[in-house]
């Protein structure tokens, strides 16, 4: 062997790299436990969100810390998204009745396709309206999250997809208690119109608390079963990115050694065949755990304080993901293309206020 003069180099181990930028996002989190306590307009997955944004753009964020941060974030979110599952009972929301439940089935269809038919429209890239979907059809900042780990989409697309569901479910805890007073409805049918039309799960359990007890158990139920229809929208999203990677690398098909117009052999092209059929899982392994867990908690063999455990570490798990995103947003590109999601947001709104308060008329 050739002496080159160079000492080899060692490789260092990752949990001593990842160290400096997961006690980062350790301290991220609890601050932003700590501030959303401190308030009811900002959940923590959104704080965590806004602090990761301020982390990301000053100077302190060094790339000692981008190693860990970067490593830890999206399996921080789908750990989160796993555990989501404990939330979830079955049997409460198959009690709810088999229209409530069409209800719910057809409102994410319609407010989803609709959704990622605007964001197109309004310009925006195809993982943009696909995050921006998720999270008004389903359950806002989780739901953005548990798909942008299927979709690989833009910490920056990422954000504007959590900032619109912020600004207009918090903007919807003001306008339907106001629009009741016109229309209404009694507790039980506004809870079905809060948890189908709100995008968050805490901004459903404001605004259907206006109402009373029986309002905000019908909402919160109805929004539960919404957020379980995150695995099959997954599992949908999952295998669309499957064939898209497919087809692109079997497209332009070349005989063996003539190069394609990006310089590549149609063995190499077989070969990026066979490696995107193998990095695109049919179904996600994180969105097999959710259902796992959405089946552990429909036994009603877990004991109270394990499952309060398990929603604490949940918020936790999912803020540590959200405050990672926020550090990989450039600001200056979020503020360039923030007024199409606004646009998208808007009538994405809208349209599910109109359709689920149509559907509680006349099937609820």
């Amino acid at each position: 062997m050739r002496n080159t003069g160079r000492t080899p180099k060692t490789r260092e181990p990752w949990l001593t790299a990842w160290l400096p930028g997961l006690l980062v996002m350790a301290a991220g989190v609890t601050a932003s436990l700590a501030l959303a306590s401190l308030q009811t307009l900002l959940g923590a997955l959104v704080v965590a969100l806004l602090l990761g944004i301020l982390l990301g753009n000053s100077s302190l964020y060094s790339e000692g810390l981008r190693t860990g941060v970067g490593g830890g974030t999206k399996r921080l979110l789908r750990a989160g998204v796993v555990l989501l599952g404990l939330q979830l009972a079955l049997p409460d929301i198959f009690a709810l009745g088999p229209q409530v439940v069409l209800l719910i089935v057809a409102c994410v269809a319609v407010s989803f396709y609709s959704t990622l038919w605007l964001g197109q429209r309004f310009g925006l890239t195809r993982t943009g309206s696909l995050l921006m979907a998720a999270g008004f059809s389903i359950c806002g900042a989780s739901a953005v999250a548990g798909v942008q780990g299927i979709v690989d989409a833009d910490d920056d697309e990422v954000a504007s997809a959590v900032a619109m569901v912020t600004l207009y479910g918090s903007l919807m805890i003001v306008a339907l208690p106001l629009l009741n007073a016109v229309i209404g409805l009694d507790g039980s049918r506004f809870g079905i119109w809060s948890g189908l039309a709100v995008h968050e799960v805490a901004q459903v359990v404001a605004v259907a608390s206006t109402a009373g007890t029986v309002a905000l158990a019908s909402a919160t139920v109805v929004k539960l079963g919404r957020v379980l229809m995150l695995a099959p929208v997954a599992a949908v999203a999952s295998i669309g990115e499957r064939r898209r990677a497919t087809a692109a690398a079997a497209a332009p098909s070349f005989p063996e050694g003539t190069p394609n117009s990006s310089g590549m052999s149609g063995r190499g092209a077989r070969a990026d065949l066979r490696a995107a059929r193998r990095t695109t899982p049919l179904i996600p392994l994180f969105v097999v755990g959710f259902l796992a867990m959405v089946v552990l908690r429909s036994l009603d063999v877990l004991p109270q304080p394990l499952l309060d455990t398990g929603r604490t570490l949940t918020t936790i798990l999912l803020a540590a993901g959200m405050f990672g995103l926020g550090a990989g947003i450039d600001i200056r590109q979020l503020l360039r293309t923030g007024g199409r999601f606004a646009a998208v947001g808007a009538a994405s709104t809208l349209l599910l206020a109109g359709v689920s308060l149509l559907g509680v008329v006349v099937l609820a």
